[in-house]
């Protein structure tokens, strides 16, 4: 009969018996000591191959150790703001006074055909401008009355006014802003990364991901996975508010000395399991056990938000104890500064159909940006004062865009203004780690429709942003199933404009 109650030692020995051959034991650890903290880490498990880039030696057995790029880059780190939903750019940044003069005009037809909408059905009305714009400082960008704080550093940033996508849906769209590719699969831009520079910080993972507006993005945790990449360069998800990563601290009764212990004698295990069957994946694990171990000091330290002056807390917007957009914005500072090479802050709830208030253009989205325009201001104020804006890029944007026209959801016209998906034209914008500033690259017609100019592909997006770190994304390849792949595909120009 068991004993009502064991010391450590006598639970370990007994427990020991189940696992009576080594790869029994490589089976069932993962559902033991740290596999809660492992589910955080752990992204997808495929095999990989001999590395084929120029410049990148990747050493399995020291995955994150720093690398030097293809060539001297501007930028060290990256913060990627995204913006999950799509915000209206025709209330934000992209002023359209002619829109105004067609508010509630029939859409002409001429505009509607061959195109594919999400909800729009039939001939919709069209929807002017919302809110009110007015030229920002001496480079003259058009930023609305919703962003007043990030109005003041227009100057500091490139607007990219006509990108597009070929995806209307947010999962595969948010999928190919984020990995290349509308489909499962493939690795994320944070992972490449990660997997070409390395992390600067042994404590800390290399990529870093914080979300709030109280949901995932639509396509899950798969815009920050792996993919076919080693998964020790997946994005490690923390949190703003309580433990930063789950399950990460000690269970009640075991030291560290004992946790430290159990991980060096379940990698023992690991080591020789790949001494048999040479998958680097199991060196990922060790990686990954080792780096769970490290976290337990190095990562509530850095999450602690508490510890920053008042005026700093004052100059976000921080709300301790909170999960929110301006903490996750104050730690992505932090991270930086503490080495994390890219740093993904996903905010959701930017979706502005018209169905209800909340997705209302002149309400919902106000309070979006109400939520965002103070913080992310003073992260850029606070990176310059810093020193560390010439060597971070920041990077704002979303999945797509949405449409001149009011959404009219089964042909029927909705309760409150809303635009649908429009994935032809739409605004993003970057600074430091090397960008021009005050600089505005593309247009569109008069409503909104279609570029005119500086059209700009979510694949020149990725080229740039891999530019400014010192990589040729023609070049910075990974071989899987017998081809190289890259995070461009075979598509994909840096926007020499801005850089």
């Amino acid at each position: 009969m068991k004993p009502s109650k064991f010391n450590i030692y006598q639970e370990a020995l007994l427990n020991s018996a189940a696992f009576s051959t080594r790869r029994l034991f490589l089976k069932q650890c993962g559902m033991g000591l740290g596999a809660a903290a492992l589910g955080q880490l752990l992204g997808s498990c495929a095999p990989t191959t001999e590395n084929a880039n120029q410049g990148v030696l990747y050493d399995p057995n020291n995955p994150m150790m720093p690398r030097a790029p293809h060539f001297p880059g501007k930028a060290k780190s990256v913060i990627y703001l995204h913006m999950a939903g799509a915000p209206s750019q025709l209330e934000m940044f992209d002023y359209k006074p002619d829109l105004a003069k067609l508010d509630g005009q029939l859409c002409p037809e001429s505009l509607l055909a061959g195109k594919r909408f999400a909800f729009i059905r039939g001939v919709p009305k069209m929807l002017g401008p919302c809110a009110n714009f007015k030229q920002r400082g001496q480079s003259g960008a058009w930023v609305s009355d919703y962003l007043p704080h990030f109005a003041e550093l227009a100057d500091e940033v490139s607007f990219l006014k006509a990108v597009h996508t070929d995806q209307f849906n947010h999962a595969p769209a948010q999928l190919m802003m984020q990995t290349g590719s509308a489909r499962l699969g493939r690795p994320s831009i944070g992972s490449w990364v990660t997997y070409g520079l390395g992390s600067e910080n042994s404590n800390l993972p290399g990529f870093v991901v914080l979300t709030s507006g109280g949901q995932n993005p639509d396509a899950g945790k798969t815009v920050w996975g792996s993919g076919f990449l080693p998964s020790v360069y997946q994005g490690v998800q923390c949190r703003s508010a309580g433990e930063p990563v789950l399950y990460l601290q000690d269970p009640h009764g075991i030291d560290r000395d004992l946790r430290k212990a159990s991980i060096d004698a379940i990698n023992e295990v690991n080591r020789k399991t790949y001494e048999e069957f040479q998958d680097p994946e199991i060196l990922s694990r060790i990686a990954q056990y080792e780096m769970a171990y490290r976290m337990q000091v190095s990562a509530p330290e850095v999450m602690n938000i508490n510890d920053e002056p008042a005026y700093i807390q004052e100059m976000y917007g921080v709300k301790p104890g909170k999960e929110s957009f301006a903490n996750n914005a104050l730690l992505a500072r932090k991270l930086v500064e503490k080495g994390v090479r890219f740093v993904q802050l996903y905010d959701w709830g930017w979706d502005t159909h018209g169905t209800g208030a909340d997705g209302a253009v002149d309400i919902g989205l106000i309070n979006k940006c109400r939520e965002i325009d103070k913080s992310m201001s003073a992260l850029i104020l606070d990176l310059k004062q810093r020193g560390l804006l010439d060597e971070t890029l920041v990077v704002w944007g979303s999945e797509f865009g949405r449409t001149p026209m009011q959404e009219n959801r089964n042909g029927l016209e909705l309760p409150f203004k809303g635009r649908d998906h429009h994935a032809d034209a739409f605004t993003m914008w970057m600074c430091g780690g090397g960008i021009k500033k005050g600089v505005t690259y593309g247009e569109t017609d008069e409503i909104g429709f279609s570029p005119v100019s500086g059209r700009t592909s979510v694949f020149d997006v990725q080229a740039t942003i891999l530019n400014q770190l010192g990589f040729n994304h023609e070049k910075f390849t990974h071989q899987f199933q017998g081809r190289p792949f890259r995070l461009t595909d075979v598509e994909g120009e840096v926007i020499r404009a801005i850089v």
